[in-house]
C-alpha cells in the first residue's frame, strides 16, 4: 500500500498549501479592512466630535471588529493549519483537486471512499494501490496558486488611496487628533469654536 501512502502524503502538503494560501489571502483582505473600518472611525470623531458615551461605544466596536479581523482572516488559518483546527478533509480536498485536474476527476475520491470500506479484500487492496500508483505524477499541491491573491491587493489599495489623499489635503493632522480623542475616550474634548474674536486696539 506503499502507493497509497504516498497520496496520503500528498493530500497532507496540500493541505498545508491550501491554508497557507488562506493565511496568505487573510493577510491582504485583514490589512485592508481593518485600515478601512480605521478611516472610518477616524471620519466618524473627525466630524462629529462625540461625547465621551459615544466615544466609548465608537472604541469598542472598533476593537471587536479589529479582534474578529484578526480572527477571521489569520488566527483562523493559522490554527488549522497547525492542526490546531479541523480544517477540510481529505475527501473535500480530493474534490478541490478533482476539479482542477480534468485527469483525476473522481478518481481521488473514489480510492479514499474505497479505503473506508470495512471489509477490504486483497483484491480490493490491490485495486486501491493500482488507482493509486496511476495518480502518482500528478502534482496536488498545483490545484493551489499563490498568485490568484493578486486579485484581493486592489482592497488594499483602497485605504492606501485614502491616505494620499489625507496627505495632499492637508488634513493628517486633524485626523491625528482625531484618533488621539477615539483612544482617550473617557476624556471630554470641546470642538473649536466657528468663529474668533479679533481685538482691535
Amino acid at each position: 500500500m506503499q502507493a497509497f501512502t504516498n497520496i496520503q502524503n500528498k493530500l497532507s502538503f496540500f493541505y498545508k498549501k491550501y491554508y497557507t494560501n488562506e493565511l496568505i489571502k487573510g493577510l491582504i483582505l485583514f490589512f485592508s479592512l481593518g485600515a478601512l473600518y480605521l478611516f472610518v472611525t477616524l471620519f466618524i470623531e473627525y466630524f462629529l466630535w462625540l461625547k465621551p458615551v459615544a466615544r466609548t461605544i465608537l472604541f469598542l466596536v472598533f476593537i471587536l471588529v479589529e479582534v474578529y479581523l484578526l480572527f477571521r482572516f489569520i488566527l483562523k488559518p493559522i490554527l488549522k493549519l497547525i492542526g490546531l483546527q479541523k480544517g477540510i478533509s481529505f475527501e473535500e480536498s480530493s474534490k478541490i483537486i478533482g476539479r482542477h485536474f480534468p485527469e483525476v476527476g473522481d478518481k481521488l475520491l473514489n480510492i479514499l471512499q474505497l479505503k473506508q470500506q470495512s471489509s477490504q479484500s486483497d483484491l480490493l487492496l490491490a485495486s486501491i494501490n493500482q488507482k493509486s500508483a496511476s495518480l502518482q505524477p500528478i502534482p496536488f499541491v498545483k490545484a493551489i496558486d499563490y498568485s490568484k491573491n493578486k486579485k484581493y491587493l486592489k482592497y488594499g489599495l483602497i485605504p492606501i488611496f485614502i491616505w494620499f489623499l489625507i496627505s495632499i489635503s492637508g488634513t493628517n493632522g486633524a485626523l491625528t487628533k482625531s484618533l488621539e480623542r477615539v483612544v482617550n475616550y473617557k476624556t471630554t474634548y470641546l470642538p473649536p469654536t466657528p468663529f474668533s474674536f479679533l481685538l482691535m486696539i
